[in-house]
């Protein structure tokens, strides 16, 4: 991932993030940080890059032409290597909050330009032409916008696969979800008198989890009541899905792994927006409840030409969804969930590994889902796909759905009937289960041998059927 950085300061942002973990990162060459001064771009003999405001007012005002050429510099730059124009976020008071929902959206951006503000702020016309999203850190005035734009890069950088050298850091901390991250302890087990909590010594990871739920509970009840509130809105919702834990096991995994934002819940309905795919989940108790829901949600149409994806888990509401969002694509799909905590058995000599970018031909070739043009590398360049070998050669391979689902499960022609797929998808239920998740697949409702391939593996099969809907 790229960063530009538009700043009259140039060597503020570059000592900054030349250390630690963003620097390393740096020298790896896993992100780039480049800062562009737009004091060279100014067309003034003093190299001036301000004036006084219009109007009158106290202090100066950063003028339109510099600005506006140190971007277009940067642009052209962007647009040769990528083919289109970057997002631009101009650092201010007056934007959105930045929050960790905002970092995660941001880092699935390829370059990302931040433009720093200085003195009085910048003339307003070069940010109608320029800006696409104002971002604020918090209700307070600085000198200028780089300590900002630094907070964000430093945010943004470490969700970057490769930059964190745990992969599972960014995925287990706080803001990750609604709850404040559980207290930490390292040696020694007693420092002033104070001791670790038994049960972190106890080896018990059942009773540590637990515990550490608990903690963070707590804590977050009592430094963040805010986020406590939306945490027992979460709990409420989740407690309302459990009525039909099978079935609603993808929105159940979409709260829990913190990647789900809750746009709707009553007694009447849920709806979700998975983060990572982009689709919404909806569960509803009858068509009339659902499309009031639906109308209320989506009242504005351009905000309804956006949706692309919808997982509708009620048939009835089908033809409803289609024609409002008009979207047209069906795929019905029966929920499978592994709903044991013991790991399963993977036979062994079975020669499984994480795969690269070496592998993007046989696995595009291979793969046979009904997949947007570039899932499958974007998938791959996550780290979530394994492959199975033979004798050194691919003979098949399994991945996770971006909504968090098992699945993409490929096996090779001449490699069939030897166990691949039974051995390739254990593997991939216990790595869930690792991470603390609940696998669950959904397959379709045709496909008669992954099915066969779920109750081989004890995966138990919602009665209902769910139903993928898109453009």
């Amino acid at each position: 991932m790229n960063f530009h950085i538009l700043t009259l300061f140039p060597e503020t942002v570059e000592n900054g993030l030349n250390s630690s973990v963003i620097g390393k990162a740096m020298e790896k060459g896993t992100i780039t940080v480049k800062a562009h001064n737009i004091r060279e771009y100014t067309t003034d003999k003093h190299k001036k890059v301000d004036d006084y405001p219009y109007g009158g007012g106290a202090g100066m005002l950063m003028q339109a032409q510099p600005v506006f050429d140190c971007f277009l510099s940067v642009k052209e730059e962007i647009v040769k290597r990528s083919g289109k124009s970057p997002r631009v976020v101009y650092v201010t008071p007056q934007g959105a909050v930045f929050h960790q929902s905002m970092a995660e959206e941001f880092a699935k951006e390829e370059n990302l330009v931040f433009l720093c503000g200085h003195y009085e702020g910048i003339d307003e016309r070069v940010l109608e032409e320029i800006v696409t999203d104002y971002v604020s850190i918090g209700d307070y005035v600085l000198t200028g916008g780089e300590l900002p734009a630094m907070v964000m890069v430093d945010a943004v950088a470490r969700l970057v696969d490769g930059v964190l050298h745990n992969g599972e850091s960014s995925q287990t901390e706080s803001f990750q979800g609604p709850l404040l991250e559980y207290p930490q302890y390292s040696r020694p087990e007693e420092w002033r008198g104070k001791k670790v909590p038994d049960v972190l010594l106890s080896g018990n990871h059942q009773k540590i989890e637990q515990w550490r739920l608990e903690q963070s509970v707590v804590r977050t009840k009592e430094r963040r009541p805010d986020l406590y509130q939306k945490y027992e809105i979460l709990k409420n919702c989740e407690n309302h899905l459990l009525k039909n834990k099978l079935f609603h096991m993808d929105m159940l995994e979409a709260l829990r792994r913190g990647n789900a934002r809750l746009l709707y819940f009553e007694e009447d309905g849920v709806l979700l927006q998975e983060k990572n795919s982009g689709a919404y989940l909806f569960t509803t108790k009858d068509r009339t409840s659902g499309e009031k829901i639906l109308r209320s949600i989506f009242s504005d149409p351009p905000q309804r030409e956006k949706v692309k994806l919808f997982v509708s888990h009620q048939e009835c509401m089908n033809a409803f969804l289609c024609e409002f969002f008009s979207i047209n694509l069906e795929m019905e799909c029966i929920q499978a969930v592994y709903t044991r905590k013991e790991p399963l058995p993977v036979k062994r000599g079975m020669d499984i590994r994480k795969l690269d970018a070496g592998f993007l031909s046989a696995l595009e070739k291979h793969y046979h889902g009904y997949v947007e043009a570039g899932y499958v590398e974007s998938q791959l360049k996550s780290g979530v796909m394994y492959g199975i070998f033979e004798e050194k050669k691919l003979a098949g391979f399994i991945g996770m759905h971006k909504e968090g689902s098992v699945g993409m499960l490929e096996i090779f022609e001449n490699y069939r009937n030897k166990g691949y797929a039974k051995a390739l998808e254990a593997f991939y239920i216990n790595l869930h289960l690792k991470n603390g998740w609940t696998p669950f697949c959904q397959v379709e409702t045709e496909n008669e041998k992954s099915l066969r391939l779920q109750e081989s593996l004890n995966l138990y099969m919602a009665k209902e059927q769910l139903y993928w809907l898109g453009k």
